[in-house]
């Protein structure tokens, strides 16, 4: 059975830093490209950042570029999320997902390209 495990979130004020972490389990995802996504209440899941099997290959939403870096350590199974500067509008529940197409040319951005989906961690952003 696949398992995507995000690490817990946690209350952080605004300015701060945080470190998701996301452990894979039942397969591998050393040739898969994984995301992160978050979802507001009341507000549709949006993509955050996504890393591809090659791991300079990376994109990032708008809102996140030059605060959030993702990475993985596909020898452990694990991809990160790391958040600098963090702001009230971070918050949110963040979803670690993986898409089962080997060999992408690039991380998609979609929510529905990815197959495998964590339960989430709750992120708040003090202001």
């Amino acid at each position: 059975q696949v398992q995507l495990v995000e690490s817990a979130g946690g209350l952080v004020q605004a300015g701060g830093s945080l470190r998701l972490s996301c452990a894979a389990s039942g397969r591998t995802f050393s040739r898969n490209a994984m995301g992160w996504f978050r979802q507001a209440p009341g507000k549709e899941r949006e993509f955050v950042a996504a890393i591809n099997w090659r791991p300079d290959n990376t994109d990032y939403a708008d809102s996140v570029k030059g605060r959030f870096t993702i990475s993985r350590d596909s020898a452990k199974g694990t991809v990160y999320l790391q958040m600098n500067s963090l702001k009230p509008e971070d918050t949110a529940r963040y979803y670690c997902a993986a898409d089962s197409s080997n060999y992408v040319h690039q991380p998609p951005v979609a929510p529905s390209a990815y197959d495998y989906w964590g339960q989430g961690t709750q992120v708040t952003v003090s202001s």
